[in-house]
């Protein structure tokens, strides 16, 4: 092991941007709680308590508070993944995407108990019932076939979520059964109006909700199509050329209208979606997108599905469209003090734009690259550490186990006792961290056991 130096750089402080994101998180989470107790207040304001002294009005009340707060988090769920700049710049696309996924399931859990409660009240509290009350509630009550057919396309995605199910499904499998959480949402939306008697209980509580709803689908339609749209239309990104990396990953260099030098802080950062080669398909997030020469942009995939696989037959002159923007784990400020960069595999993807992008003071950055055989980018890697001061320390290898984010080659020591060893001084240096879930996991607890604050552990996830 060699022992970098420490990088003597000025004093830590939070910028602008720093200060404004964490006060959109801290907005959120108060709006977040703001929006349950408010629904909460309504149901109590409704008769809600004073029904629980009463076997099977207690188990309509709780229904209704379940499917009231059900409701609220779903329509959070879509808030989440609607790609929001001020969103995407507080949280970053990747804490959005795990957000997304606990209150997903958190709403869907709800929804569930809603859905058993309230049927199980119209049956008198009989569990013997149940089933026939179910069945009349669903033919005959206004919007409740809809609301079920809503609850399957929910119940659908949950379980393809699943990372054990996940796995075994193509990429474009999961995306388009994905899609079917927007329509589940909608179709609850009849029933909520037409037999939810909290909906309409005062003037406030409409306002509310027609408001959600609104605000909810506003968001969805501007930033997930309109703004895309524009985006593509107005750029006419195109492929210029296409480069094999190596371990099944695919370079797709892209130029259009528009993209031209910029400075280090202003390069574009787009998601960006690509052809298959006989139709359109879609393919997996782009691991990173960035122009390393500021006058093209650059997308490095690795092969996952189909789409993803024929990124390397794509003829110069294909179309490519925007999605949206890809991440914010960095955002223009002043350098930082120190950084650190930890990535395994094909994780080095987005660390090697950062490390290109990110303005620092030669010496004060550092990146461990862990690999199995051949490293990503070996060239340009040692292009940064000559002309940017880049310090790389290269980690071949097979993990030595399951619970240690270190290549076999790293002899006995702890993962905590290495990095002490390699940067002394991790506590104070911004960490940006990519690879496999499981991998991360392992080096955010090594991170945690240092004392790296974790408003200074900045993750990026290449899975999906």
């Amino acid at each position: 092991m060699t022992a970098l130096p420490l990088a003597p750089g000025r004093p830590k402080v939070r910028t602008g941007p720093a200060l404004l994101d964490a006060a959109v998180r801290l907005a959120g989470l108060a709006a977040l709680w703001l929006s349950l107790l408010l629904t909460a207040y309504w149901w109590s304001a409704g008769g809600g308590i004073q029904a629980l002294g009463h076997w099977p009005d207690a188990l309509l009340s709780t229904g209704r508070l379940t499917g009231l707060a059900s409701a609220d988090l779903l329509l959070v769920q879509v808030l989440l993944m609607a790609r929001v700049p001020v969103l995407e710049r507080a949280y970053g696309q990747d804490r959005l995407a795990r957000l997304h996924r606990l209150v997903g399931f958190t709403g869907l859990n709800l929804m569930l108990a809603h859905l058993l409660l309230i049927t199980w009240g119209y049956a008198a509290g009989s569990v013997a019932r149940w089933v026939a009350t179910l069945w009349d509630l669903t033919w005959h009550y206004p919007g409740m076939l809809l609301a079920v057919a809503g609850t399957l396309c929910l119940l659908l995605v949950a379980v393809t979520s699943v990372r054990a199910a996940r796995a075994r499904l193509r990429y474009e499998s999961w995306h388009l059964l994905h899609l079917y959480a927007y329509l589940g949402v909608g179709l609850a939306l009849p029933h909520q109006l037409w037999t939810g008697q909290e909906f309409l209980a005062s003037r406030g509580a409409t306002l509310y909700w027609w408001t959600a709803w609104a605000v909810a689908a506003g968001a969805l339609l501007w930033w997930r199509l309109l703004v895309p749209l524009e985006r593509s239309m107005r750029h006419r990104l195109r492929v210029v050329s296409v480069a094999h990396e190596g371990d099944d990953v695919v370079s797709v260099y892209l130029t259009g209208m528009g993209v031209a030098p910029a400075p280090r802080r202003r390069r574009p950062v787009l998601l960006v979606a690509l052809p298959g080669r006989a139709r359109a398909k879609p393919c997996p997030p782009p691991l990173a997108v960035g122009g390393p020469d500021g006058r093209s942009l650059r997308i490095s995939v690795k092969a996952l599905g189909d789409g993803s696989s024929q990124l390397a037959a794509l003829r110069p002159g294909t179309r490519a469209l925007i999605e949206g923007s890809l991440r914010a784990a960095h955002r223009a400020g002043p350098p930082p003090r120190a950084v650190a960069f930890l990535g395994a595999g094909v994780g080095i993807t987005p660390l090697r734009a950062l490390a290109e992008g990110m303005a620092y003071d030669p010496g004060n950055a550092v990146l461990l690259y862990r690999f199995r055989e051949r490293p990503l980018f070996e060239r340009e890697f040692h292009t940064l550490a000559r002309e940017r001061g880049l310090e790389v320390l290269w980690l071949p290898g097979r993990r030595r186990s399951p619970d240690s984010w270190l290549g076999s080659n790293a002899g006995t020591v702890t993962d905590e006792q290495a990095l002490r060893y390699w940067v002394p001084d991790i506590a104070d240096r911004d960490v940006y961290v990519c690879g496999p879930d499981a991998w991360m996991a392992d080096v955010r607890r090594s991170l945690a056991a240092l004392g790296v604050p974790e408003d200074q552990v900045h993750l990026e996830s290449f899975g999906w």
